[in-house]
């Protein structure tokens, strides 16, 4: 017998529908009167339904345009003018959701709207640039006329943000101590690149971890970049600030790089003439010499030489210095306790001086096997392997991108998963950089690696890549396309996730028999449908 739902139970906007508990409600309510349903759920008082329909349209099914971190910070906001504050905060993060702030971006742009989060910097992929819009956005906020706020905000405000705070290891505001084991060189002579493939003990915290997370390692700063900083400051090593030698919170505790907006306004405060307004300009984003780009703190006191800030004001302008989130490169399940990392080194020049990466060239050299360092684990979001073992996957990371799909290879052999795995993998040279030659290889020859397509850009004049190669086999890939082969890409966003992308469109179009409109709309299906994976940066 069919029962009647009882009307204080009447559903009409589904649970699955972008709103809040309260905006539906009174949806539910207000079409159930439309439709002059027998005892209809009672609708919310006209000033609460007003409240509700202002923030529905604050709804943001992932949909949205701006969600792309290779759009210029113009466009993305363009995109998003006239939309509630908290969604124009996300346009400003590109809503990448790499987790690296601790937070994924719907989650800081509500904890930022709902004052619960008063720190504005934690954006490590948006950098400066989106540190200042979210400060632009949030004086909006803190001179707009005070209102009622909607239900979301109501629910942002009443909550705490859900962080993993509780667990240790689970994010980077309770991180837990590991060890540091070894590294090893994975270019070979001739490279002009420097890689290491770096691996931790995690035993002691009992941390683990799912292919496709994340590992955040707090790093310190070069200790020889540090003295110079202090010699420019003109003060000694052992002054004390808060309790702590300033060496030490200069090494440990603040970043160096770039230099922050509250840095040049200091500066601005204790100088005057032309560098006061050089200073002033470069704290509101202008840039009167062309330099500021490559302006870190030490590059910074060198531009105001002979302006020597107090070393306790000086520390309070710096930013906190904040944890590296590295892609993981091997499973748990099949080495338990170990974490390994593939981590490309970071130098380069800026005029006579050497730039260096924190955390990548801490890795490589200026940590030693059995040191113990801060670290914790950031759960990935829609980046993992497909539910279903017997699922294909095709991987397609160039570069140090190859690292989750070696962390997803090992997985699937360690839990016997029968599906297929196609993995493409492109450096420069194939004599010196072919990462994990041996193991994929050897995986290759039991068949455990289905396919391998390997692309070298710099083997041949003409340069050659991962989505070339992907053209060249296009009817195969479509073929495991078409009997529901899952998509993962990992790498750069800006240049190889599109040409990817747009690598499978044409795919999709010359052997799927489709329009251009039809495979473009065909390769988002794939996305929505959790088909499409990426883990790009």
């Amino acid at each position: 017998m069919n029962q009647r739902t009882p009307p204080s139970q009447l559903e009409i906007i589904p649970e699955t529908a972008p709103f809040s508990h309260e905006q539906r409600s009174w949806l539910n309510g207000f079409f159930a009167g439309l439709v002059s349903l027998d005892n209809a759920v009672t609708p919310l008082s006209p000033e609460q339904g007003a409240a509700v329909m202002k923030g529905a349209g604050d709804a943001d099914d992932g949909e949205a345009p701006w969600h792309d971190q290779t759009m210029p910070i113009a466009e993305r906001m363009k995109l998003a003018e006239g939309r509630p504050l908290r969604r124009r905060m996300m346009a400003a993060m590109a809503q990448q959701d790499c987790g690296q702030c601790g937070y994924n971006c719907h989650d800081y742009s509500e904890a930022i709207a709902g004052k619960k989060e008063a720190r504005l910097n934690l954006c490590v992929p948006g950098g400066k640039e989106t540190a200042r819009m979210l400060k632009t956005l949030y004086e909006e906020l803190e001179s707009a006329p005070s209102a009622a706020p909607s239900p979301a905000a109501d629910v942002a405000a009443a909550e705490p943000v859900a962080k993993a705070t509780g667990e240790p290891g689970r994010s980077r505001d309770n991180p837990v101590e590991a060890v540091f084991l070894s590294r090893r060189l994975l270019n070979k002579p001739g490279s002009e690149k420097e890689t290491w493939h770096i691996e931790f003990d995690l035993s002691g915290p009992g941390l683990d971890y799912v292919v496709g997370d994340s590992f955040g390692v707090f790093a310190n700063n070069d200790l020889g970049m540090v003295d110079q900083i202090i010699a420019l400051l003109g003060v000694s090593h052992e002054t004390m600030i808060n309790g702590k030698k300033l060496r030490d919170v200069l090494h440990e505790d603040v970043s160096l790089s770039p230099a922050p907006d509250s840095l040049f306004e200091l500066i601005s405060f204790i100088t005057g003439g032309a560098a006061r307004e050089k200073a002033r300009a470069l704290a509101s984003g202008d840039d009167p010499d062309g330099d500021a780009a490559h302006l870190d703190v030490m590059a910074t006191l060198q531009k105001f030489a002979g302006v020597r800030p107090h070393p306790e004001a000086f520390i309070e302008a710096l930013e906190p210095l904040q944890p590296r989130l590295y892609s993981i490169s091997s499973s748990h399940n099949a080495t338990p306790g170990r974490l390994s990392l593939t981590v490309d080194t970071v130098r380069y020049m800026i005029g006579k001086r050497k730039r260096i990466g924190v955390a990548s060239t801490f890795l490589a050299e200026r940590i030693n096997p059995g040191d113990t360092l801060k670290v914790y684990v950031q759960k990935a979001h829609g980046f993992g392997l497909p539910e279903n073992p017997q699922t294909p996957v095709i991987m397609i990371g160039p570069g140090t991108g190859v690292a989750p799909f070696r962390a997803f290879l090992h997985d699937r052999q360690a839990t016997g998963a029968p599906g297929r795995n196609w993995l493409f993998f492109g450096h420069q040279r194939s004599e010196c950089d072919f990462f994990y030659a041996d193991e994929f290889n050897a995986m290759k020859s039991s068949g455990h690696l289905t396919r391998l397509s390997l692309a070298w850009s710099r083997d041949r004049e003409e340069k050659f890549y991962v989505q070339d190669r992907m053209r060249e086999v296009g009817r195969e890939l479509w073929s495991w396309l078409a009997e529901g082969a899952h998509v993962y890409v990992c790498g750069d966003a800006k240049r190889m996730a599109k040409d990817v992308e747009r690598a499978l469109v044409d795919i999709a179009s010359q052997f799927g028999a489709r329009s251009t409109d039809e495979a473009v709309a065909f390769v988002a299906d794939l996305k929505k449908k959790g088909r499409y994976q990426q883990d790009v940066y």
